[in-house]
């Protein structure tokens, strides 16, 4: 289980009102209570460093747990490090300074490891890339990202006075589970754990288990907010749009295409399962524990979106992999727009009703329309057959 963490929001919002000249002003500000579930997108997560230092203006914001894969993670952890060390104003300079950092890092350090690597055009090397491994090309394992994290995060300070909750995934490699690295296991290793492209990067190996990139199992991971955490309205942050307008024939497109799909399939797999479970409550023995159970926060808990897709579907691919400060303002800038957009919209339903329906929105479903099960699939659930189902069940016998 998480714990509590409600009460680290708590505390900024009242600093805040301390701040205030005018107590009736402060008085009438709706509190936003909110987790964050940052999907990665290596350069693309640019947009989720503007949603976040749009979030952190707000006087009344309450941040419980934050969820973030791959470049998610990492924003992630600048804003937990950022919050610990001074509250939102320092949340969002550590949120820039470590974008600074990923663009000053760049890639010439690792082609420098190199001299035949370094002489080599941007064409060249992605070739290269696409014929040898990362144990054949980067024999040293030199990482640029370890050195920026450790340049610029605190990790012993996040993990002894993070006001927020953490939940950084990442990938089994031998099994191909998820892993959700969460408080006191967020390290630089963790962050890197989940952040590492098996064609780019060794394997980052944590207690003797080889971990690669937390997108090919959990991108982002919203069932553990749901199920778990004490403030029950969550915004995932969409970097990866949706779908594809346009048939890829071109190699690069098609491999864009394929890394597209991988990444948004764990997210397509848990939004089904929260569907399903949702769909569930009330038939068979999850009526038995209706309002008590796990599954009863599922059907609970508030969903909410801010999508990056209008932005990224019109880049190319080979921009995830660019350090690019053009790139980076541009995303930072459409990140903040679309948060604003968003707060106008929605600041009222905080706390009060769903505004995205994750099965509409990430499935494709028509509106109102449950998820699809075969007979298998719904005899499993209501066996309690997945581990998703099965952990409620068990989480409901011993909290009897």
């Amino acid at each position: 289980m998480l714990p509590n963490r409600g009460a680290s929001g708590i505390a900024l919002s009242r600093r805040a009102a301390r701040r205030g000249t005018g107590g009736a002003v402060v008085l009438f500000q709706k509190t936003l209570r909110l987790n964050l579930a940052l999907q990665g997108g290596g350069a693309h997560g640019a947009f989720t460093w503007g949603v976040l230092d749009r979030l952190l203006e707000e006087e009344r914001l309450e941040l419980g747990w934050v969820s973030g894969t791959s470049a998610g993670a990492v924003n992630a952890v600048a804003l937990a490090a950022g919050l610990a060390e001074g509250g939102r104003q320092r949340a969002r300079e550590k949120l820039r300074q470590v974008w600074q950092a990923v663009y000053q890092a760049g890639v010439p350090d690792l082609l420098r490891l190199n001299p035949f690597l370094y002489s080599l055009t941007r064409s060249s090397l992605d070739q290269m890339a696409g014929l040898m491994s990362p144990y054949e090309f980067n024999p040293l394992g030199f990482d640029p990202l370890r050195r920026l994290l450790e340049r610029t995060i605190d990790f012993e300070l996040i993990q002894s006075a993070s006001p927020i909750g953490l939940v950084i995934s990442a990938t089994e490699v031998s099994s191909g589970n998820a892993r959700h690295f969460r408080d006191n296991e967020v390290t630089v290793e963790s962050v890197l754990a989940s952040a590492c492209l098996p064609t780019l990067h060794r394997a980052v190996e944590i207690d003797g288990k080889a971990y690669w990139d937390g997108g090919f199992s959990a991108n982002p991971d919203i069932v553990t907010l749901a199920r778990e955490s004490a403030v029950e309205d969550t915004v995932l942050i969409m970097i990866n749009p949706r779908e594809r307008s346009e048939l890829p024939t071109g190699v690069r497109e098609i491999n864009g295409h394929v890394n597209h799909i991988t990444f948004n399939a764990p997210l397509r797999r848990d939004v089904e399962l929260i569907d399903a479970l949702r769909h569930e409550t009330g038939r068979g023995w999850f009526g038995l524990f209706k309002g008590k159970t796990l599954a009863a926060r599922m059907q609970r808990h508030r969903f909410h979106m801010i999508d990056a897709g209008r932005y990224t579907a019109t880049l190319r691919p080979e921009t995830k992999m660019k350090p690019d400060w053009g790139l980076f303002t541009y995303l930072h800038g459409a990140g903040r727009t679309e948060t604003h957009k968003w707060l106008d919209r929605h600041r009222g339903d905080i706390g009060r009703r769903e505004t995205a329906r994750l099965g509409e929105r990430i499935l494709g479903q028509a509106p109102g329309a449950p998820t699809a099960m075969t007979p298998g699939e719904r005899a499993r659930t209501q066996a309690g057959g997945s581990a998703l189902v099965a952990d409620v069940a068990d989480a409901v016998v011993r909290r009897a």
